[in-house]
């Protein structure tokens, strides 16, 4: 295990990810789906504030991050007007979770639950993501994904109680990270390849 503290480093590199896919999104290089991104922000800081209430500890800074972060992104994609809104399945899926672990948390005070059912709205808005990734992977950027695969990996690290309410964040940001990481940076490289053998003189 290491310091408890490393949680502020993990979530600083998150934000710088989440920073630099803002900032690609204001200049119109990236499209985000402003709905999906409004749930995950929810879904997440939602499972926070149950993390709060259950005692969590240092290990609840990676979940405000994931929370953070898409926030930052929702409100940077008002200066793109390629953004969009786009209500899928998933979304109300995302929505829908995001709903019973609020009234889990606020009604039942059972954050432990609360929380995994924010994992599973968080992991709901992701899917249009995932789908987005693999079929116009120049549309995303994986650095943000990568530093978020990162910050779960540097909190799992720093557990020392083994609790839901405290894994159930940190392998799933690191599981969607590393996921949707690896799946842009192949699939840009397999159209890379396409769009060279295309530009070849026959």
């Amino acid at each position: 295990m290491i310091d408890p503290r490393f949680v502020f480093l993990g979530a600083a590199l998150s934000m710088v990810g989440t920073l630099s896919y803002a900032l690609l999104t204001v200049r119109g290089e990236v499209k985000p789906n402003r709905v999906s991104w409004f749930l995950w922000a929810a879904a997440s800081l939602t499972g926070f504030g149950a993390q709060l209430d259950d005692g969590v500890g240092l290990p609840a800074v990676l979940t405000f991050s994931m929370g953070a972060g898409p926030a930052v992104v929702f409100l940077a994609s008002f200066a793109n007007r390629s953004s969009y809104w786009r209500l899928s399945f998933a979304d109300l899926l995302c929505g829908a979770a995001s709903v019973v672990a609020l009234a889990i948390w606020l009604g039942w005070d059972d954050p432990q639950t609360a929380v995994i059912f924010a994992v599973f709205g968080d992991l709901a808005a992701a899917i249009p993501t995932f789908r987005k990734a693999w079929s116009a992977p120049g549309s995303e950027n994986p650095l943000v994904f990568g530093l978020v695969a990162v910050n779960g990996i540097i909190t799992l690290l720093t557990i020392t109680v083994w609790k839901p309410a405290v894994w159930a964040f940190p392998v799933y940001a690191t599981t969607l990270g590393a996921g949707l990481f690896l799946i842009i940076v192949v699939r840009q490289r397999i159209a890379g390849g396409r769009a060279a053998r295309t530009r070849q003189p026959k």
